[in-house]
């Protein structure tokens, strides 16, 4: 029997076209244009993911970027998964990928992301993400509501951890 891990890789640029859809039906997300899909999976693929389901079709991604000043930190600047394929622990199973691939090669050792007050279901995730891996994670106000030009909830930064 096959796992959701053994469907998870590095993104290409042809995926950019599903991912955006991925990303706009989530509900969720700020969508990007569909330009900026195709332009992250050519500059940071090595930082992202996406899951793919039998027939190689995505069903999930994740995006992320070191940060320049601080390398050893992954970013996560956005996870979905199809509605079809929610509560499966996709979206789990893309982080752990992620974060184990770029762990096992050195380069990182710490995540970080934003979430809104709203957004349970990523609150949710990075809390049981930081639980699984044994490592602290700490929460703090990076953007108030009114620093972004139209109507928004203000951005929680979530640092987690050294990771184990």
């Amino acid at each position: 029997m096959t796992t959701l891990t053994e469907y998870i890789g590095e993104p290409t640029i042809a995926d950019g076209p599903a991912v955006w859809r991925i990303a706009r039906e989530s509900g969720e997300l700020d969508v990007n244009s569909p330009y900026s899909y195709l332009l992250w999976f050519r500059d940071f693929a090595h930082t992202s993911a996406v899951a793919r389901d039998g027939n190689g079709a995505p069903m999930g991604f994740t995006t992320g970027y070191r940060r320049p000043d601080r390398p050893d930190v992954l970013v996560i600047w956005q996870i979905a998964v199809t509605g079809a394929d929610r509560g499966r622990g996709l979206a789990g199973a893309m982080l752990d990928h992620l974060t184990g691939r770029l762990c096992a090669q050195s380069v990182i050792d710490r995540v970080e992301t934003t979430i809104s007050p709203d957004n349970t279901a990523s609150q949710q995730l990075f809390l049981s993400f930081a639980e699984r891996h044994r490592a602290p994670l700490k929460r703090e106000l990076l953007f108030p509501a009114e620093l972004f030009p139209e109507a928004h909830e203000p951005e929680y930064l979530y640092r987690i951890g050294p990771l184990r």
